[in-house]
């Protein structure tokens, strides 16, 4: 019989691209186990089967156990694994990337250690959020203050068009119950888009802390991609669920949000405009399926892995 280690492990060829998955997933108390190339999640009411290397993030919520080899087949997929709190709105842990190529990391590094570059890479993201304004020499503090009054303004709008009231945003960390049905909506919504961020980001390879409009948290660069998305995506959906009514809010949150964002093909767009922002001239390979080691050289050269090189070379 093979046993899991044996089993060889898939290439970044055969597997699912990013772009083509489901979104997320999320499960609560249940038994999550492998069978095959697939997840179990097993509860009171029976089992469901789950292909593992069509999920982009799956979320574990309470009262879940995993197993090792459910880990194993979601780590070979490039599944991205997320702990997450009640309801899905606190993040406590994740998983590992799909990409095997440090292309796009090492263009993040190099755009985010530059002062003029990381500003630059703020403007674009600021554009692909509000494409009716041109960011062109604005300060931070300019984009930031323009930031803040656009997402107030999406906020009123959102209420006026649902005929949700709003009283503003109120969020309590560790009570999600504490805010009223938009403030819950839209925690719960945020909480998702961090997610489906954090699994495009990690997917392709990316360095999840080296944010260029957030900084100083590990998730920095995730926080700067979900945020892309807010206003057009996870506030207005917020806002529906909200009108909706006030039970279920957490739940409902997810699943509209879920449908949103895979009928927008919403990961599709997110790794398109990550690579957009780090290689605004296009990658020379595509980092999800390019899988080769090189060692580094002189005058910016590179040479293949896996060889010895102690006899004199000349390159």
């Amino acid at each position: 019989m093979t046993t899991v280690a044996q089993r060889r492990a898939s290439t970044p060829r055969e597997l699912t691209r990013v772009a083509d998955r489901i979104s997320f997933v999320y499960l609560e108390r249940c038994t999550i186990h492998r069978d095959q190339n697939a997840i179990t999640a097993e509860d009171a009411d029976g089992t469901t089967h789950i292909p593992s290397a069509t999920i982009g993030t799956l979320l574990l919520g309470p009262g879940t156990r995993i197993t090792h080899q459910a880990i194993g087949v979601l780590a070979e997929s490039g599944a991205a694994v997320a702990w997450v709190g009640e309801q899905g709105v606190r993040y406590y842990a994740g998983g590992r990337a799909l990409s095997r190529s440090s292309a796009l990391v090492e263009a993040q590094a190099m755009r985010w250690a530059n002062r003029r570059t990381r500003l630059a890479v703020a403007r674009a993201m600021y554009r692909l959020r509000f494409r009716d304004e041109d960011p062109s020499g604005l300060t931070r503090q300019e984009l930031l203050g323009r930031e803040g009054h656009r997402v107030k303004e999406c906020y009123r709008q959102e209420s006026v068009r649902t005929g949700v009231p709003w009283h503003g945003r109120h969020y309590v960390p560790g009570e999600f119950t504490a805010g009223d049905a938009p403030n819950q909506a839209i925690t719960a919504a945020a909480q998702c888009m961090y997610g489906v961020a954090h699994a495009v980001v990690s997917a392709l390879g990316c360095a999840t802390g080296l944010g260029f409009v957030h900084s100083g948290h590990e998730l920095s660069f995730v926080l700067d991609i979900a945020d892309l998305y807010k206003t057009e995506i996870g506030i207005p959906v917020a806002f529906e669920v909200a009108a909706e009514g006030d039970l279920d809010v957490g739940s409902r949150t997810r699943r509209a949000l879920r449908d949103a964002i895979n009928k927008k093909r919403l990961l599709d767009r997110c790794v398109d405009d990550i690579k957009l922002l780090l290689v605004p001239d296009g990658p020379k390979a595509d980092p999800e399926v390019e899988d080769r080691v090189t060692l580094q050289s002189d005058r910016d050269v590179t040479v293949p892995g896996g060889r010895n090189y102690a006899v004199e070379a000349h390159w």
